[in-house]
């Protein structure tokens, strides 16, 4: 290593306390989700946006708005409706009759942390506006661009078991999302101390910002100069090639099943996330763990199955998993 890690080691621990803050607080509003938390902090710390999948009252909203209120940003909720114009996300410009001009009216994307609660519940035109800007990290209202102002994270919830009045990303923009996240149900203690909460609300579970806009700055660039070795550039190389070329990576029979394999976006993200993942483990180097705890979230949502596979019940999932067991470890 060419680097003093002993040092940058100092700096992660010192850039990192306030992630047991945020932590601590966000455990007074929510029970149990904490590999959501640490995946949205992933997200935060890697300037990755975040999809979020999952059956209605698994508490995805609640996380996201409490998470925000923790972290002393602007931040704006748009509940996703059929109705939806892309001039409500992004803005417009307003003619006004006192001096002849048109003066622009900033949409609610102007902000830092966006909840985009039921994605699919509008139509391809507003989604198109949101991905637009999440990729391009400027919005555009008449002939002038806007930069969006850093930490700017979206946070996109929607609804699996629903089909009927929702429109489906389309897989080319759902790979813009760094993370697809699969919330699932809490389990009986969870449940248990939810039940408790809720029948008895308790004031003293109200929150107060703990983290700064700084905070999450100057924590990114920490996060940069976090080591990863060319071995595990290669590993993360080999997983994503592997889910193009099953029969190179020792799994023909995985090749039916795959129609289209995961991006370079999945390789770049792999490890962007594991480095986030290595700084809220407060350390200066990736190891193959890191790849291996974020590898799902990041490539679930990019490896697409043929009609074969579903046929056979075969979840993109599913493969990822085979993937990871051959691919050798560095």
């Amino acid at each position: 290593m060419t680097f003093d890690l002993s040092k940058l080691n100092e700096k992660i621990k010192d850039k990192s306390q306030f992630l047991q803050s945020l932590e601590s607080e966000a455990a007074k509003v929510i029970v149990g989700q904490k590999d959501m938390i640490q995946r949205i902090l992933i997200g935060l710390l890697s300037n990755g946006h975040i999809l979020l999948e999952g059956v209605p009252g698994l508490a995805k909203t609640l996380t996201i708005k409490t998470i925000a209120e923790l972290i002393n940003t602007s931040f704006n909720r748009i509940q996703f409706t059929p109705d939806l114009l892309p001039a409500d996300l992004l803005g417009t410009l307003i003619y006004n009759q006192k001096n002849g001009e048109f003066n622009v009216k900033k949409g609610p994307l102007f902000s830092n942390i966006i909840l985009a609660d039921e994605i699919n519940r509008s139509p391809a035109k507003v989604q198109a506006a949101l991905l637009e800007s999440m990729q391009e990290k400027q919005i555009t209202i008449g002939d002038t661009s806007y930069k969006l102002e850093e930490p700017f994270l979206v946070l996109a919830t929607q609804n699996p078991i629903e089909q009927e009045g929702t429109y489906p990303l389309p897989e080319a923009q759902v790979d813009r999302f760094m993370l697809k996240l699969k919330v699932d149900y809490p389990t009986e203690e969870e449940e248990f101390e939810i039940i408790k909460r809720m029948a008895h609300p308790n004031p003293s579970f109200k929150t107060k910002s703990v983290v700064t806009k700084k905070d999450i700055l100057d924590a990114r660039k920490v996060v940069d100069e976090i080591y990863i070795d060319d071995k595990i550039f290669k590993y993360i190389v080999s997983l994503v090639v592997a889910s193009r070329d099953p029969s190179a990576a020792g799994l023909p029979d995985l090749e039916p099943l795959i129609e289209y394999g995961a991006s370079p976006r999945a390789s770049i993200n792999l490890a962007l996330a594991a480095k986030a993942n290595a700084f809220i483990n407060q350390r200066g180097y990736v190891t193959p763990d890191d790849i291996r705890a974020i590898g799902m979230d990041v490539m679930r949502h990019r490896v697409l199955v043929t009609y074969e596979a579903e046929a056979e019940e075969v979840t993109s999932e599913d493969i990822i998993q085979r993937i990871f067991e051959v691919t050798e470890v560095p």
